[in-house]
């Protein structure tokens, strides 16, 4: 046997220090880095077509029904990513499988970025008619499949190698990536609705948010292929076993694990888009407020929900992730009885369920995300993270606007509260369940 055989394994470096015997240790801090920089790309994507489904497709792409109708029609798009999601996972890891990850990776931000600078180019209604709605269909299905294919593994491998102590903390790296590329969408926006007149803002000026998209997804490329293509990180990645297995194989033997995880975060992401998108399109349609104002406002709330993430950590760590998560369940379902009053309350009500749901958001979102993947057994807990996080979304998150603006502008804003109660509810039995069988085993 040489000599290498012997050399010291990659380890986790609580500090980030490197010392000569440990020459292939990882920084946590260049974990972070990877992950908050994926994340974020991956979000400032997401919230532009969210802002857009409102601004600009029921004009562009559905001029000739009414503008209620018309946005309900530009969300159903919108959920289309989050149903192509879960397919793009699996036909992902069986490219990581054959090819590799880095070549899984390249596809997967390369056809993101494509179907991006599609959106960005497609013409209109006026133009194309039906095939206008049928190429931005197929164009955000893309974005999903892409979406799917994205998971490199990074924030599973941060979990693993987290002090036992900090795990909460370093769990929320992640997750800032959401607010970060809100304040970013919303920011752009904000400053091409208010600086364009209208007809410029539907003619030309929305399409430059796709454009800035398209390169952030291209840096975003380089700097995490970068980390995951080094030796260090193969090697650490292979020594925790984030490897992909068949979804086949992991639906038979940890199905159980994967329903648990996606229903124990669903308050969370049935919040996320009640407080984003949802509220817009209100405001947008039956308030009197100006979009440019209210898109200020949920700026000021994504910096709040950011402060929350990071909280979120500080408070997991004291109190343990899933009572964390519990108790924010619990006063999501709380504020959902308000949703009504608030969003009926004029400007200085719509600001407050903002500012608080945006707050109640981070603090729940920042441990939403890994809280019970730990039951994985460690061959399954790459494709099971990345598999539980698909199933959460399209459950709690892809109908949410078009659940709610129906819901509300038919038959009233109590709906919205049934609905969100209905998350809080269900994220308060998926961890009693899995509580229960722990107690079990």
């Amino acid at each position: 046997m040489s000599s290498t055989s012997h050399a010291t394994p990659p380890t986790f470096n609580p500090r980030g220090a490197q010392s000569a015997a440990q020459d292939h240790s990882v920084a946590p801090g260049d974990i972070a880095v990877g992950v908050v920089i994926g994340r974020t790309s991956e979000y400032f994507d997401f919230f532009v077509y969210g802002i857009a489904s409102v601004l600009v497709f029921p004009a562009v792409f559905f001029p000739d029904l009414p503008r209620l109708d018309g946005t309900l029609w530009a969300f159903a798009i919108f959920a289309l990513a989050f149903i192509a999601r879960p397919f793009g996972t699996v036909i992902s890891m069986a490219v990581q499988r054959r090819w590799g990850r880095a070549t899984k990776l390249t596809i997967a931000l390369f056809l993101l970025g494509s179907c991006t600078a599609g959106i960005a180019f497609l013409p209109g209604y006026a133009s194309l008619g039906t095939a206008a709605i049928v190429l931005l269909s197929i164009l955000r299905f893309g974005q999903g499949l892409a979406l799917g294919g994205s998971w490199d593994g990074l924030p599973s491998l941060l979990a693993m190698n987290a002090p036992p102590q900090r795990r909460g903390w370093y769990a929320m790296l992640g997750q800032l990536g959401a607010p970060l590329g809100f304040v970013l969408a919303s920011g752009l926006f904000a400053y091409l609705y208010a600086s364009l007149s209208p007809e410029d803002f539907l003619s030309w000026g929305w399409r430059y948010p796709f454009f800035c998209a398209f390169a952030i997804n291209v840096v975003a490329l380089f700097a995490r292929l970068r980390l995951v293509v080094t030796h260090e990180y193969e090697q650490l990645l292979d020594e925790r076993e984030l490897e992909p297995v068949p979804a086949t194989e992991l639906l038979s033997t940890q199905g159980y694990n994967v329903f648990i995880g996606a229903f124990a975060a669903l308050a969370s992401y049935a919040l996320f888009h009640l407080v984003t998108v949802f509220p817009l399109s209100w405001i947008h349609l039956f308030a009197e407020q100006t979009i440019t104002e209210f898109l200020l406002i949920q700026i000021v709330g994504g910096f709040l929900c950011a402060g929350g993430i990071v909280a979120s950590g500080w408070i997991a760590d004291r109190h343990g992730r899933r009572r964390t998560l519990g108790t924010l369940a619990v006063l999501i379902a709380v504020f959902s009885g308000f949703t009504p009053t608030l969003l009926n309350g004029g400007t200085l009500g719509q600001d407050v369920f903002i500012l608080v749901g945006f707050i109640l958001l981070g603090l729940s979102y920042g441990q939403a995300s890994g809280t019970v993947t730990a039951n994985f057994a460690t061959r399954y807990r790459y494709t099971g993270a990345a598999l539980t996080a698909d199933i959460a979304w399209l459950v709690g998150a892809a109908f949410a606007p078009l659940v709610a603006l129906g819901l509300s502008a038919h038959f009233g804003l109590a709906y919205v509260s049934l609905y969100l109660l209905s998350g809080a509810a269900c994220t308060l039995a998926a961890l009693y369940l899995n509580r229960a069988l722990e107690t079990r085993s």
